[in-house]
């Protein structure tokens, strides 16, 4: 597997074709010594749940892995809190207005974003909103789904973080039922 920063070859700092793998997951600059660590972006993925318990998916509009269902959901942006993000992430994709996210659970995974291998750390949330009305499909979401926990596919996802997520989750919400 090649080195994580293996297309960076300028040093960031001082521009010089000087930048060398230092470790498995950093460079560093034989000119100035700057050295460069790569840690994963962090993006959230959202499952919202209304009051009859329903799920709202989404289906991919975008690439990667375009026209596979997903979680509304996305990178965090500077200065955000994880929780911001999925707030604002639900309302770019779907229009509605959460009313409260909790935290489950993380797992890495690498998004392959214009040729390049981002690695990120996907949160996982669950969310609730009183109904679905008013939900429509916007920015990289081309469809919306409403489905029943006990009826989700992991396989029907195409991302790798949000399939073991999906699987996850529906097992904790069939064994909640027992």
């Amino acid at each position: 597997m090649a080195h994580p920063l293996s297309q960076f070859i300028y040093c960031p700092v001082c521009g010089h074709r000087t930048f060398v793998e230092n470790n498995t997951k950093s460079k560093r600059c034989t000119n100035c010594g700057f050295v460069y660590y790569f840690n994963p972006s962090a993006a959230v993925a959202c499952f919202i749940r209304n009051k009859e318990g329903e799920l709202l998916l989404v289906r991919r509009g975008k690439e990667p892995v375009k026209g596979t269902l997903d979680l509304p959901g996305g990178f965090t942006d500077c200065y955000e809190t994880a929780e911001e993000a999925a707030f604002r992430e639900v309302r770019e994709e779907t229009g509605l207005r959460l009313e409260r996210c909790r935290y489950l659970f993380s797992l890495p995974n690498i998004y392959l974003y214009s040729g390049f291998n981002v690695h990120t750390m996907d949160l996982f949330y669950e969310c609730y909103v009183a109904d679905f009305a008013g939900a429509k499909a916007a920015d990289d979401a081309a469809e919306l789904f409403i489905l029943r926990p006990e009826a989700l596919s992991p396989a029907a996802f195409g991302l790798e973080s949000v399939r073991k997520a999906v699987a996850k989750y529906k097992e904790s919400v069939s064994n909640s039922l027992k």
